[in-house]
């Protein structure tokens, strides 16, 4: 499966690359776009569910790095005030 990682700018400013281990990130976010905080985890939520399922079909197991990062992004949100979240960039 082709990982990725998708890099964000947090509302206080702070960014992170995150990792997906499947593109499916790519149809639920878009670079340059922004999203305010809830929706961002919600999206972040559905695709990375996607991606770690689709790993689940493959290899008999849920991916633990997707579920690693969605937890490390709804935690993240937790710390920030409103605001939106910047997609700066992919990469494959």
């Amino acid at each position: 499966m082709p990982e990725m990682r998708f890099h964000i700018r947090w509302p206080d400013g702070a960014r992170e690359a995150c990792y997906s281990p499947s593109l499916v990130i790519k149809d639920h976010l878009a670079v340059g776009q922004d999203y305010p905080l809830a929706e961002f985890v919600a999206l972040s939520r559905t695709a990375l569910g996607i991606a770690s399922e689709r790993v689940r079909e493959r290899y008999g197991f849920p991916c633990g790095r997707a579920l690693a990062q969605l937890a490390r992004i709804e935690e993240g949100a937790r710390r920030q005030a409103p605001g939106t979240v910047h997609v700066e960039a992919f990469e494959e």
